[in-house]
Formats: C-alpha cells, sequence, structure tokens
C-alpha cells in the first residue's frame, strides 16, 4: 500500500495538545494493525531545541541518534511504542539551514533562491523522505495557523495533496471551542474563524477536532460542519481528561480511526484496544500510592521535566500503584530546613540540569536522602551531585565540585571530558570546546556494563544495555578507587571502562544515581527498569 499522509495544523491557541493528538491517532491506526510512523515540523528558526531555555520550550527529547528535539517526539515514541529519530523533527532553522548550504555550494547555478519553491521543496523533501514502508505518516505542524513563521510549511504540505494525490492526503484541523461560564455555552467562532484562516491558505480541513472542556453536542457539530464545510461525522471533541492516556480511548469512541479509514481507503479493520484498556484501568484503581518529591530548579515549569513525570506514571502502573509528585524548588532548600521540606517523601529524585543554579539545595537533599534512608534517584546532574555530596560528606574531600561550577577547584570530581571512544560508530571522539554549543554534549544511545550483584542489575536483569545521553560533564575517574574504598559502587561503566554510567550505594534501601537519561525509554506499556525500581523502594518506604 503506498504511504498516506496526514497533516495536523493547529489553530486559535498554542498549546492544544496536538503532538498528543497525533500521537494517539498514531496509536489507533497502530491497533488496527497499520504501520504508523510521525514527524513533527516546528516553524521556529532554532536548528533543535537544544540551546532553547526551558522556561521557553519545555523539555527537550532525545533520540538515540543523538538529535535534541520537540518534547512531541516524546509522546510519540511512548504512544507508538517505538525508536524516532532525526529525521522525524525539522524546524524552520534546519530547513534554511540547509537552503542557505544549497546555495553557498551554487546547487541552485546561481539563480534566485525564494521560499517559493526552494524553501518549500526543502520542507517537501524532508516529509517525503523520512516514511520508508509506512502505511501511515502523520506529519504535526508546530505553532498555530496565522504564525507567519509556519507560512512555508502549510503551503508545502498544501501543494503535497496535489503531489502525492487527493487520495492520499487527509488534513486535521485542532482548534479550541471555549466554554464561557458566564454564559453557560460553549463557543464556536473561535473554530470558524481559524478555519477561515486556513482555507484562505487554500488548505481545507477533512476532519476538525475541537479541543473543549465538555462534549459537544450534536447541534454544535452540525453548526460548526457547516460553517467549515466538513461532513458532520467528521467533527470530533478532544474533551478534556483526567489523565492523557486516556485519549486514544476517548478518539476511538468516537469514530475517530474510522473515519480517517474511510476517507484514506484505509483496510476495514478493528483496533485491539485491550493493552490501552488495562492501562487506564490501573491506572483508575492503584492499590496505594506514594509521594515522590522531585528536587530541581525548574519546579515552576512542569513540561520542562515531561518524559520524567511519564516515566514516575509507568513506574506506578507497574507497581499497582498512583504516584503523586511534589516538586521541591532547590534553590529553597538549606541544611537548615532540608528535614521539614522533604520529610514527608517516599523516595527523593533529582534530575537532570545545567549550571549552578541551586545546586547547594540538591546536594542538601541528596545528603538527606542517604542519611536517612530515603529512596533515591539522582539523573544526570542528579547523578553528580551525588558523587559530589559522597565526596564531600564520606570521603572528606571538602571542596570537591564540578567544573561546570568551579573550573578553579582543586577537587573536580566531575569534568569536562575532551575524548572518549564511541562504540557506535567504533571512533575516538574529540570534544571541541569552543564549538557551538549544540555540538558540545555527549548525545543519543550508549551501551552500558552493568555490574551483577547490584541495584542497577536486579532492576535490568542484564548485563549490558543502550541509554540515551544529554550532558558535558563526566565523572572523573581520577576519585574512582578512593570513592570505591570508602563504600560507592560503579554499578554502570562504558564497555571500555572509561566512563561512570551509574553510581549506587549498597548499604541503602534504594540508592542509584545515572549519567544518562533513562526516561527517554520508559514507555506505558513497558516501563523502564530504574522506574520500576525506584517506585517499587518508595512503596516499600512507605510501609
Amino acid at each position: 500500500m503506498k504511504t498516506k499522509f496526514i497533516f495536523i495544523t493547529g489553530g486559535v491557541l498554542s498549546s492544544l495538545g496536538k503532538g498528543l493528538a497525533a500521537a494517539s491517532i498514531g496509536a489507533l491506526l497502530q491497533a488496527r494493525g497499520l504501520k504508523a510512523t510521525i514527524q513533527k515540523l516546528d516553524p521556529y528558526i532554532n536548528v533543535d531545541p537544544g540551546t532553547m531555555n526551558p522556561f521557553q520550550h519545555g523539555e527537550v527529547y532525545v533520540t538515540n541518534d543523538g538529535a535534541e528535539t520537540d518534547l512531541d517526539l516524546g509522546h510519540y515514541e511512548r504512544y507508538l511504542g517505538r525508536p524516532l529519530s532525526q529525521r522525524n523533527n525539522y524546524t524552520s532553522g534546519s530547513i534554511y539551514n540547509e537552503v542557505i548550504n544549497k546555495e553557498r555550494r551554487g546547487d541552485y547555478l546561481g539563480g534566485t533562491v525564494q521560499v517559493i519553491p526552494h524553501v518549500t521543496d526543502a520542507i517537501k523533501e524532508a516529509v517525503l523522505g523520512f516514511p520508508s514502508g509506512e502505511d501511515v505518516a502523520l506529519i504535526e505542524i508546530g505553532g498555530t495557523v496565522g504564525d507567519i513563521e509556519g507560512q512555508p510549511f502549510l503551503e508545502a504540505i498544501r501543494q503535497l495533496k496535489n503531489d502525492l494525490g487527493k487520495e492520499n492526503v487527509l488534513y486535521i484541523h485542532l482548534t479550541l471551542v471555549p466554554y464561557m461560564r458566564a454564559a453557560g455555552e460553549l463557543k464556536t467562532k473561535p473554530t470558524q474563524h481559524s478555519v477561515k484562516e486556513l482555507r484562505g491558505i487554500g488548505i481545507q480541513p477533512d476532519i476538525i477536532l475541537c479541543r473543549s472542556e465538555v462534549e459537544l453536542d450534536e447541534h454544535l457539530k452540525k453548526k460548526i460542519a457547516l460553517f467549515c464545510d466538513v461532513d458532520c461525522d467528521a467533527v470530533f471533541t478532544a474533551v478534556d481528561v483526567k489523565n492523557i492516556y486516556e485519549v486514544p480511548l476517548k478518539f476511538y469512541e468516537q469514530g475517530v480511526d474510522q473515519k480517517i479509514a474511510i476517507l484514506l481507503r484505509l483496510p476495514a479493520k478493528n483496533a485491539d484496544l485491550q493493552a490501552w484498556r488495562e492501562l487506564n484501568y490501573k491506572m483508575e484503581h492503584p492499590k496505594s500510592r506514594v509521594t515522590i518529591g522531585i528536587v530541581g530548579k525548574y519546579v515552576e515549569l512542569k513540561e520542562a521535566y515531561k518524559s520524567l513525570h511519564e516515566a514516575l506514571v509507568h513506574g506506578g502502573v507497574a507497581n499497582d500503584v498512583a504516584v503523586d509528585l511534589v516538586y521541591v524548588n532547590s534553590e529553597e532548600i538549606s541544611p537548615k530546613n532540608v528535614e521539614r521540606k522533604l520529610k514527608n517523601l517516599d523516595g527523593i529524585l533529582v534530575p537532570g540540569g545545567f549550571g549552578s543554579r541551586g545546586v547547594p539545595g540538591k546536594i542538601a537533599a541528596i545528603r538527606y536522602a542517604r542519611e536517612n534512608k530515603v529512596p533515591f534517584f539522582g539523573i544526570c546532574l542528579g547523578m553528580q551531585c551525588a558523587v559530589i555530596e559522597f565526596a564531600r560528606n564520606v570521603c572528606g574531600l571538602e571542596e570537591a565540585t564540578s567544573e561546570e561550577f568551579d573550573s578553579k577547584a582543586e577537587d573536580l570530581i566531575i569534568y569536562l571530558m575532551t575524548e572518549w571512544f564511541d562504540f557506535r560508530t567504533k571512533k575516538k571522539e574529540t570534544r571541541c570546546v569552543e564549538s557551538d554549543k549544540g555540538g558540545t554534549m555527549r548525545l543519543g544511545a550508549y551501551p552500558c556494563k552493568v555490574a551483577k550483584d547490584t541495584t542497577a542489575y536486579n532492576a535490568y536483569g542484564q548485563a549490558r544495555v543502550e541509554e540515551r545521553h544529554r550532558h558535558r560533564f563526566e565523572f572523573n575517574n581520577k576519585y574512582l578507587e578512593l570513592m570505591r574504598e570508602k563504600g560507592m559502587v560503579f554499578s554502570g561503566m562504558a564497555p571500555d571502562d572509561s566512563l561512570v554510567e551509574m553510581v549506587e550505594l549498597p548499604d541503602h534501601p534504594w540508592f542509584l544515581g545515572c549519567q544518562f537519561h533513562p526516561e527517554f525509554n520508559s514507555r506505558p506499556m513497558s516501563p523502564h527498569p530504574l522506574f520500576q525500581g525506584f517506585i517499587a523502594a518508595a512503596k516499600n518506604n512507605k510501609g
């Protein structure tokens, strides 16, 4: 079967949930036995989100091949249960960069380079170049219809309908139908204007998803269908839900996948959603609850820890518990108030991050967890803070720190490693400290050997794993033997022992730090082993 393309756009305002809608539709099509993949096209000018402030953009998601991508790719991987790559996420910056490089090489033979056709052709090449052997490719266009930077992307997907044939292309528009509490009414005017804007560009939506607090009745659906020129049975409610994993079931109940199948002439099959139903049943009927404290500096913006949040939920599902998350601002923690701040937690997690802001509070929290036998999980910077705390308070290296925080300190437990062997390319990699910010990190999946008779091995149940990285600084092996003598176990190492990947303490209910980001490999149907183990320890700690 020739690949069918579904283009998903958004209107009225951002953060309506296009990524979740796209992922849910992909999951439904998979449940019908189809091969589905997803791509995100982001109109912002950054080449990738790797250097963007989390307060503006939220989490940076990392793929196996080391691409720094939009957080929606995390939703895609979690819902489809398959790894994606750099080709699944393009930005205006990456597209324009490619076009300009071609112009500099003379590929355009001295012609005038224009948005149409050169930029739009590059966008179409990005769309057509990534699906291989797929039945359906879903393409989400970031931003909102009307954004000036999004116009080339909308023009490109308009052209693709003519290029690919009308029977192979479907447009879905996600918009807002606000509920005006004062009037007690749902208002369709924003949706009408949004679709009008889209039609002005030359795109007529085939399906409209209406984000709303409440279900739309048939009268409102008929009104939207009339003014937006779509079939009445092509107007669906994307209603607010208690947890995001309900969305595929809500779409299925309304017949979203069936309408897509009819319009694209897909094989007539029923979706098998048993796994999704079982997942939601477990989430709705937990046997107990645990409280996990996330000690970080982006606590006011939960999107910065999106994959982490979901991985903890997955770990809870695996243990039949609901996970209540308490975000604790590390800048507000000190040795004097740490007990008061953390005493009611069943487990403490210190996530990744960059910079020195809030680090003293993280170290205080880790010391509290270590000394009071509270289950602790440190990820990336969280692991680095854990070994710094251990070096200071157990090994007697009072000035121990990271080169990231103080490059002139005497005991740099964490330092900027400039060379390492890449087991993927079988080559020695050299980090250029003066290069662009986006090129100074160890990114993507790397192998790790796991020592037997350790917490890590008990969790994984295997001696070799692959996990995704996103960091610049590494543990300094100069201090490995000293810390080992004092009781720290180095349970995860690079295959050649050059890099420390996991540390833990044996005389503790659960104290583990990892240099990588396991949250990127957690799925609702297959929770990550480390999160399963951490939540199990928190459950036991609660008693």
